[in-house]
């Protein structure tokens, strides 16, 4: 199948946890096609402020976080089917990190340049400029609901 691109998928907010001054926030990349794709590695990221404006992001790749372990592995998704990533987040004051909230998130899937756009629900999340980034994962097993 070809590579997975902005056009192919939908990206949705999955939600957020938090533990010992680390949160974790879930997003999920669904096939909106008829048709397979296939898709490995990393996403890029942008958090938004509220109106949409990108906010600094400064994101580091990770097959291993304070939630556990995320092994890439190459993709194949069905039509229908859904994709899924984590964003390890600090919880708390950062010295010399400007930390806010955001209520987006640009995603650039792996294999394109284009890009798609979650709202954060639920208020928003707190993040510090700086977020781990997991690989995509099968189906929502990147944020398991806990």
């Amino acid at each position: 199948p070809s590579a997975c691109v902005a056009s192919d998928l939908a990206v949705a907010y999955l939600g957020q946890q938090g533990a010992t001054g680390h949160g974790v926030l879930g997003f999920a990349l669904r096939n909106i096609t008829t048709h397979s794709c296939h898709t490995y590695g990393y996403p890029g990221i942008l958090f938004l402020s509220k109106t949409g404006q990108g906010l600094p992001t400064d994101p580091t790749r990770t097959t291993r976080d304070f939630f556990g372990p995320a092994p890439a592995h190459p993709l194949t998704v069905a039509p229908g089917a859904t994709v899924s990533f984590r964003l390890g987040v600090t919880h708390g004051v950062v010295p010399g990190e400007p930390c806010t909230t955001a209520f987006g998130l640009q995603v650039i899937p792996p294999d394109d340049t284009h890009t798609l756009v979650a709202k954060i629900g639920n208020g928003g999340a707190y993040e510090c400029r700086t977020a781990t980034v997991t690989p995509l994962l099968s189906g929502t097993s990147a944020y398991p609901p806990s």
